[in-house]
């Protein structure tokens, strides 16, 4: 289902723990890290794909989570040609996001990475809100940034006055606009190592571009 400009409508997911660490998800037998989403499909609200990819995904339900926020408008980015299938090249051009920010309400053992028979994710991590974007595809950094931009200031407070330790969303000092306004795959290269605690068994027949819905 796309749009009359080429872009497939989506949802993107910040899940937030008790102290604002977000879920990483590792896609499955890649070295990818990105945030759970997923498309929309037709007849449903951005709300019902949430919940809907939530599950899928991470295997989490409605009571499992509060929505804190989402993105006021369309967040968009355009997918290079290599990564788009050769049959849809010509008309599709990219991802149209609204983006949910959640609080778990459950425990970390209701996540569940294997909820349906297709995976998306072989293992997870909690990080830090503001997570390395120079570990994220290139072509969709600009959504990540902007999603976390506007969100952030719907963060919950657990004690007053409490601020992000770490505003920098890229290494090298690039730091985020101080705007309202509010680009998910992430591809480190091959000698990334995985982040402390992850895990994963590499599929050594698996060496290819992953698909970027």
């Amino acid at each position: 289902m796309l749009d009359r400009d080429g872009f497939r409508p989506n949802v993107g997911i910040v899940l937030l723990n008790q102290k604002n660490q977000v879920f990483w998800g590792k896609r499955i037998r890649t070295h990818s890290w990105q945030f759970p989403q997923g498309g929309i499909d037709r007849g449903e609200t951005p709300e019902q794909a949430m919940f809907r990819e939530l599950h899928e995904e991470v295997g989490l339900l409605p009571e499992h989570v509060s929505i804190v926020a989402r993105t006021r408008d369309w967040l968009r980015y355009e997918v290079p040609d290599r990564f788009i299938r050769r049959d849809a090249r010509g008309h599709y051009k990219g991802q149209k996001q609204i983006w949910f920010l959640l609080q778990l309400v459950g425990h970390d053992w209701d996540l569940n990475l294997r909820a349906t028979s297709h995976p998306e994710f072989d293992a997870w991590r909690w990080n830090d809100y503001w997570v390395p974007l120079d570990a994220v595809v290139e072509f969709k950094r600009g959504v990540y940034e902007m999603a976390l931009i506007e969100l952030a200031r719907y963060l919950p407070r657990h004690e007053a006055g409490t601020e992000p330790r770490n505003r920098f969303l890229r290494h090298g000092g690039s730091r985020p606009r101080e705007s309202d306004s509010g680009r998910e795959d992430s591809q480190p290269n091959n000698q990334m190592e995985l982040p402390p605690g992850a895990s994963f068994e590499p599929d050594p027949g698996t060496n290819r571009p992953p698909h970027h819905e």
